[in-house]
């Protein structure tokens, strides 16, 4: 049998002689905590999993594909899709400030004819969609690791030039 190492005193480090008696448990419950934390992320209660948002209108439908939970840290990418019913001239697509706010914008796909703000909101001018045919944008953000918002509004407006064509509401909820 090998020697006991210096500085360990078998009584007291593996028979856990004079220790606190409830210690196990406190080192079970914080072991159960980090677990069940560990498993409510899993399950995306923290975050991460696209929903969609969708607007029919006689105009147009527009619908967004985009997190309504996310941490900070993370990288997630939005989608939206706009399909015109008819000819819309000029498709312009405003998103509320609770899309930049805390988070960077990192890239726009495919890019607008014309990027401007609309009363602090991002406007993005998409120009001729024409009946029939659909129109798809991509942006991706990074939520900065600093922002924890909890709960923001991110709606999205679709005009034909100055006409309010449709207008959905989603919320955003960001976690530490």
């Amino acid at each position: 049998m090998a020697d006991v190492p210096d500085g360990l005193v078998l009584k007291r480090n593996r028979d856990l002689e004079g220790m606190y008696r409830g210690g196990i448990w406190v080192r079970r419950t914080a072991i159960t905590l980090i677990a069940v934390f560990a498993a409510l992320g899993l399950a995306n209660v923290f975050g991460q999993r696209p929903s969609t948002v969708r607007a029919e209108v006689a105009a147009a439908t527009i619908s967004v594909y985009a997190p309504t939970a996310i941490r900070g840290g993370d990288f997630f990418e939005a989608r939206f899709h706009i399909t015109a019913k008819r000819n819309l001239k000029n498709a312009v697509l405003k998103l509320d400030p609770g899309w930049g706010e805390g988070m960077s914008m990192n890239t726009v796909a495919p890019s607008p004819i014309d990027e401007t703000s609309d009363d602090g909101r991002f406007a993005f001018t998409l120009g001729h969609i024409a009946a029939g045919h659909s129109f798809i944008l991509f942006l991706q953000f990074q939520v900065n690791p600093t922002n924890v918002a909890w709960h923001r509004p991110q709606n999205v407006e679709l005009d034909d030039g100055n006409d309010v064509i449709a207008r959905l509401h989603r919320t955003i909820t960001v976690f530490p």
